[in-house]
């Protein structure tokens, strides 16, 4: 393994949306909070990924507000160290996103080396990619801003390509074993593909980067000085808050939009590539999953309850109930709790048209997955009906929900398994299992759980409106 000597910071950036994976990638919990690939969600993966090198720091995770409590629980399941959880008030791509990284590691009165990775890729190959990772902390040493390419495998339309030059040697004094990078090249159509791959000069652009902190903000000081600018005056007013590292939301807002390849690496010379070809994969799609899974004899991948007769090619994977399919060949079929996807594989990635039409009409499957996650635990749906609403709501230990109220609904909770504690008005009292108390609408009340195993409970909600956005926070020890 490559010795590692400069303190390399991982730079985890956790801000997608994962649309084209929907039904199960929803914005709320989008696909790197997901065991799509194995047991554990993709951002743990990229964490454990990284077990092994010398020289790393605790990583710095960069998400948006929404998801903050979704990346704190999820470090906190694989008991990951961090160096902070930094929170962008709005998404601003991936240039200013590193860029805050920097500062705030600069900041610190450090300057590490910064491994920039997105949470939601597949690397098969661990060894690969820690070699990988110590060829560029090389050229990064000697000043370079290092990118990843992927050995190609095929034509893809998919992916953005890189036109890499000839080698350069240490024995010439160059980057090591990197290649100095000649073009960044846009999606191109798939006959231009065939030939980018043909002729083993190009790429996949991976979008993992790794370079010093002062280098990377001395060229993008070059080339975007409005970006810095609105970087350091949103990292001024910079505090913690729990796990979290919160900034100036207005003075973020006024940051340009631009991903760190327009910004700095098609224009710095500085820019060289480190050659990858460890199994990677961005999992844009279902048939990326599709592509990088284990199949049977007849092409087919089958997730959960799933029986299947004369079917060929296909990806099918259910969450609650039974998939019978039959006859029917290169199919996507994705079961969750509320929701069914069936789509030609080679039309998956057009599934964002259907995640278009729920926004539109406000529908909550767009967002939301029936199992809802929150930082005191986690709800899910289990009937609704008119004026009606039953869910099964799980605190965790030493765990407390707002102090709260409702304008038009009314709650019935029955214990199932622990002992809640219950606020309702001026009242504070224990419910223990099979035990019930009632919640009229307008009065002030909260749940929590003050022992030491999970707390579920039955909640029955009643009224003329049962939508989430009928909450009133008195207090949140959250900060919602």
């Amino acid at each position: 393994m490559a010795d590692l000597k400069p303190e390399i910071m991982p730079v985890v950036m956790s801000g997608g949306s994962g649309t084209r994976l929907w039904p199960a990638s929803r914005s709320h919990c989008p696909k790197q909070f997901l065991p799509l690939v194995n047991d554990t969600s993709m951002i743990q993966d990229t964490l454990q990924r990284l077990d092994g090198l010398d020289g790393l720091s605790a990583p710095l995770v960069i998400c948006n507000e929404a998801h903050r409590f979704l990346v704190a629980e999820q470090l906190r399941q694989i008991d990951q160290p961090h160096n902070g959880i930094l929170l962008e008030p709005v998404g601003r791509n991936t240039a200013p996103a590193v860029a805050l990284a920097a500062l705030h590691a600069l900041s610190e009165g450090s300057d590490p080396l910064l491994l920039v990775l997105a949470a939601d890729h597949v690397i098969r190959d661990k060894l690969a990619f820690h070699v990988a990772i110590g060829k560029a902390a090389q050229a990064a040493e000697k000043g370079a801003l290092v990118t990843f390419g992927i050995v190609p495998t095929q034509a893809e339309t998919g992916y953005g390509y890189i036109r890499a030059g000839e080698q350069t040697g240490v024995a010439e004094g160059g980057l090591g074993e990197s290649l100095p990078v000649e073009a960044f090249v846009e999606k191109p159509d798939f006959e231009t593909a065939q030939r980018y791959v043909d002729s083993g000069d190009y790429f996949w652009n991976s979008g993992m980067f790794l370079f010093r902190a002062s280098r990377y903000i001395e060229e993008l000081q070059r080339f975007e000085p409005a970006i810095v600018a609105a970087c350091q005056n949103a990292l001024q007013s910079e505090h913690p808050d729990l796990d979290f590292i919160r900034l100036d939301d207005e003075a973020f807002k006024a940051c340009p939009d631009n991903s760190i390849d327009y910004a700095v690496m098609e224009k710095t010379e500085f820019a060289v590539m480190v050659p990858l070809d460890a199994g990677w994969s961005d999992v844009g799609s279902w048939s990326a999953l599709w592509d990088i899974a284990e199949k049977d004899a007849a092409g087919n991948v089958t997730k959960g309850d799933v029986l299947i007769a004369d079917v060929e090619g296909s990806y099918l994977s259910s969450s609650e109930r039974l998939i019978g399919a039959v006859g029917v060949k290169d199919l996507v079929v994705i079961e969750t709790a509320d929701a069914i996807l069936v789509a030609s594989k080679d039309r998956v990635q057009d599934v964002k048209t259907v995640v278009n039409q729920l926004k539109a009409a406000k529908r909550s499957e767009a967002t939301d997955q029936a199992l809802v996650y929150r930082p005191w635990g986690s709800y899910q749906s289990v009937d609704t009906g008119d004026r009606f609403q039953v869910k099964h709501i799980q605190v965790k230990p030493g765990q407390q929900l707002s102090l709260q109220k409702h304008h038009h609904r009314a709650e019935h909770w029955i214990v199932v398994n622990g002992t809640a504690r219950v606020t309702c008005g001026d009242k504070t009292f224990l419910i223990s299992e099979n035990h019930s108390t009632y919640i009229p609408i307008g009065e002030v009340h909260r749940l929590e759980n003050p022992g030491k195993i999970p707390l579920d409970l039955i909640e029955v909600q009643t009224g003329s409106y049962l939508g989430e956005d009928d909450i009133e926070r008195l207090d949140d020890i959250y900060g919602r």
